[in-house]
């Protein structure tokens, strides 16, 4: 029976023979893809918050992106005069935002009141995503019960959010590096909370740093749960940083499994730029396949 050892010193020795050992090229680590249709690519507004609100989006409009991502309501005007969407809604400025989620009932008078004024400004303005946050642990609340508490607020916002035709997308943070405490941290919860809630207008923001981080395996959790996707995003991993040949993730071809789950939504780029944020923007469009 062939073994790994034997096989490997088949393959060398036959490659030899050929004249064909070290003729083959490694690829950049972050490939551009080629030949299939362009994702609708946005930026999000918070990795460049340093920069004034006008020259981001006209750095963003000028490199040719559609939409700017994570925008406050009072900035929807300025991101629209630049002939750029918001691809999605935050539904409140609150510091903790993310902290203070749907998983903990004492939380949801205070989110359900935000969504239900967001919504409807969201439908006006022609945005079709507002983001809500799983929240971070509390004491006496184990996953089981997050999800139920939040799959019961969700169901008392749903009928709002169908009635507008606004989604309302909750993202997976990874709870190793960025956001230690934070629940609903993987996948499966995600997806759980959808089930139960069982309304087209709640969905995930599968933020591909995050799951990278908590669980891998990025291109088949796409291929088996892209139902529940809405929303995308990208930074590279390790550090949240560009789209470049030093970081793990293969976005071409994750760009390509996304587009050919028949994906129609916005992918939004959420990297903390290193260098120049244009040409680190650039880069990130390019490799997605703008």
């Amino acid at each position: 029976m062939p073994t790994r050892r034997t096989f490997l010193k088949t393959t060398v020795a036959g490659v030899a023979a050929s004249g064909l050992a070290g003729a083959v090229a490694p690829l950049p680590a972050s490939a551009p893809r080629r030949g299939i249709p362009p994702l609708r690519q946005s930026v999000c507004r918070w990795p460049f918050g340093g920069m004034p609100l006008d020259a981001f989006c006209t750095m963003v409009r000028d490199l040719g992106f559609g939409a700017v991502d994570l925008v406050d309501q009072g900035d929807w005007a300025t991101v629209r005069r630049h002939g750029l969407a918001v691809s999605t809604a935050n539904s409140s400025p609150r510091r903790d935002f993310i902290a203070k989620g749907l998983n903990d009932p004492a939380n949801h008078a205070m989110i359900l009141a935000e969504l239900e004024s967001v919504i409807p400004a969201a439908q006006a303005a022609g945005i079709p995503n507002v983001i809500a946050m799983f929240g971070n642990r509390v004491d006496g609340i184990d996953d089981a019960a997050a999800i139920a508490n939040c799959a019961s607020a969700l169901a008392r916002i749903a009928p709002t959010a169908e009635r507008h035709g606004v989604t309302v997308i909750l993202e997976m943070l990874n709870s190793r590096v960025d956001h230690r405490g934070f629940q609903g941290d993987t996948t499966p919860f995600g997806v759980a909370v959808c089930e139960r809630v069982g309304s087209p207008r709640v969905r995930l923001l599968y933020d591909i740093y995050h799951m990278q981080i908590m669980e891998g395996d990025v291109i088949r959790t796409i291929r088996d749960n892209h139902q529940w996707f809405a929303h995308y995003h990208t930074a590279g991993n390790p550090g949240r940083n560009e789209l470049s040949a030093h970081q793990e993730l293969q976005y071409g071809a994750i760009a390509e499994a996304i587009v050919a789950t028949g994906f129609t939504g916005w992918l939004a780029h959420e990297f903390m730029p290193t260098g120049d944020a244009r040409a680190g923007l650039a880069q990130a469009r390019e490799v997605v396949g703008g």
